[in-house]
């Protein structure tokens, strides 16, 4: 069923305080209160070198005929519908993460190049559902891969509770579509992920070398640098699944051992389903 998100003046405040939109606070003008930001707000908010610029989704603009990956990539405009919070959200992701957003972009207009504008490559699939449910996942614990792999969801979240809250796993939200649900309160959001690998030369927590800053910045020009040299999002399949709803503060459930074994969203593997190796900080990120 297709998700129809709430009401501005329907949305409950508190759910900007909890993960996961608590994590995107900088951009609080543009999501709270009645009143919907305007495209120029949008504009004004966009970081040093952004080229890319949001225009009015309007009949008149929709009648240049290009594709809205080709317009981004020729004119600069990101097409956005106003009062819609899916579009804004969308905006959120390209003020963020400017570098995904434009690998995306590049991928996507080669493949529409490739298959025309009416037919849909496996690799564009893969770039849509990261582009909507993407989630960047950075590792320096080796001996989760595992349990993740297997859907071993009870040993991932429960058991190795403590990897998530110390550091050793860490997960940054890239995309909107996780965003707009997540206005509703205890929905089951499942992230699609692509996963950095810390070398071990890097692991020690609270080490100046990778702290959790920094690699979430070389985790982010790592997937991009991978995205827009075709190196990953090549098929659906690539990308793991991750519910949302077990890492810790991300759902109430979460206390509750149980909660684990019984929730929709904690789905087993597919048999013969295998998932690629994580992938390792670029030498060029950063």
């Amino acid at each position: 069923m297709r998700y129809v998100a709430p009401a501005r003046e329907a949305v409950d405040p508190q759910v900007f305080g909890r993960m996961p939109l608590a994590a995107w606070r900088e951009y609080a003008e543009l999501t709270d209160g009645r009143d919907w930001p305007s495209i120029d707000a949008l504009n004004a908010a966009r970081p040093a070198g952004m080229r890319e610029r949001f225009v009015t989704q309007t009949r008149d603009l929709l009648a240049d005929s290009l594709h809205y990956e080709q317009r981004i990539a020729e004119r600069g405009g990101i097409a956005t519908r106003e009062n819609n919070w899916h579009d804004l959200f969308n905006a959120l992701a390209w003020l963020r993460h400017p570098a995904l957003k434009r690998a995306l972009n590049v991928r996507q207009v080669a493949e529409i190049a490739h298959m025309g504008p009416k037919q849909r490559s496996r690799a564009q699939y893969a770039l849509t559902h990261f582009d909507e449910a993407g989630v960047v996942v950075t590792l320096r614990a080796p001996e989760l891969l595992p349990l993740w792999d297997t859907h071993d969801w009870h040993g991932l979240f429960w058991r190795k509770r403590a990897a998530w809250l110390d550091g050793s796993i860490q997960v940054e939200l890239f995309g909107h579509a996780l965003l707009e649900h997540a206005l509703t309160p205890g929905k089951l959001l499942v992230g699609k992920a692509l996963v950095i690998a810390i070398p071990s030369s890097q692991r020690k927590l609270g080490s100046s070398v990778c702290d959790s800053a920094i690699c979430c910045i070389e985790s982010i020009d790592t997937c991009a640098q991978a995205i827009r040299e075709g190196q990953t999002l090549c098929d659906p399949l690539e990308l793991r699944p991750l519910p949302l709803a077990g890492v810790p503060g991300w759902h109430a459930g979460d206390v509750d051992e149980a909660f684990f074994h019984k929730t929709a969203c904690f789905q087993p593997a597919r048999a013969g389903r295998c998932y690629p190796a994580a992938m390792g900080i670029s030498e060029r990120a950063g």
